[in-house]
């Protein structure tokens, strides 16, 4: 079993989830309405792990997640919002959150997610894994692009755009075959199959305008 700290600015929150932590043997040692008090105490208390609201008054829960952070205390933090906006469980994982959790979830998940916390695993509710799973999509895209020459980015736009080996290579004073080679590199680096998604990848990234696809 854990020993948990709780920090929600509304008493009615944290006493209900003592309720259910302390039912299933987790112990809490301490609880607070504001981030700067807490951090006080989880200093001194040293729980394994925190149960964080984002929203704390006129505060913010990640001005104590970066805190937490930066003074290495050691607790592992679960974030237990209403928020499902794809940002916040982007920044909430940036600043060190171990978990990521709906206000809305039922109890049986709450336990799920400190038991899994408390093993030093992850655990982020259905929606929250969804929005990662994308903001790595999309990273992982941004990073391919990234690797592309110059020149591979002329011809990727180029090739998008409908031109053929021929055209391109006159125009770079290259020939065909040297514009098939830097081709077959830059679809191998962003995974591209085919002509179609050379389109779609280049409108996506804003290298050419919609209407040229």
């Amino acid at each position: 079993m854990s020993r948990l700290y709780l920090i929600d600015d509304h008493a009615v929150v944290r006493e209900g989830l003592r309720y259910v932590l302390e039912a299933a043997g987790h112990v809490i040692v301490g609880e607070s309405a504001a981030p700067t008090p807490a951090l006080a105490e989880l200093a001194r208390l040293r729980p394994e792990i925190v149960l964080l609201d984002l929203r704390l008054g006129l505060r913010s829960g990640f001005e104590l997640l970066a805190e937490v952070q930066r003074r290495e205390l050691g607790v592992r933090v679960i974030v237990l919002t209403m928020s499902d906006q794809p940002r916040h469980v982007s920044e909430a994982l940036q600043h060190g959150a171990w978990g990521y959790l709906l206000k809305g979830a039922p109890s049986t998940e709450l336990l799920r997610a400190v038991e899994a916390v408390g093993q030093g695993h992850r655990y982020l509710c259905p929606k929250a894994a969804e929005f990662a799973a994308n903001a790595l999509t999309r990273e992982a895209e941004q990073g391919s692009a990234q690797r592309l020459s110059p020149r591979e980015r002329q011809i990727l736009v180029l090739v998008a755009r409908g031109a053929s080996s021929a055209a391109i290579g006159e125009s770079l004073h290259l020939s065909p075959k040297t514009v098939d080679t830097y081709r077959s590199r830059l679809m191998s680096k962003l995974g591209l199959p085919d002509l179609p998604s050379i389109v779609r990848w280049a409108i996506r990234e804003g290298l050419i305008d919609v209407n040229e696809g």
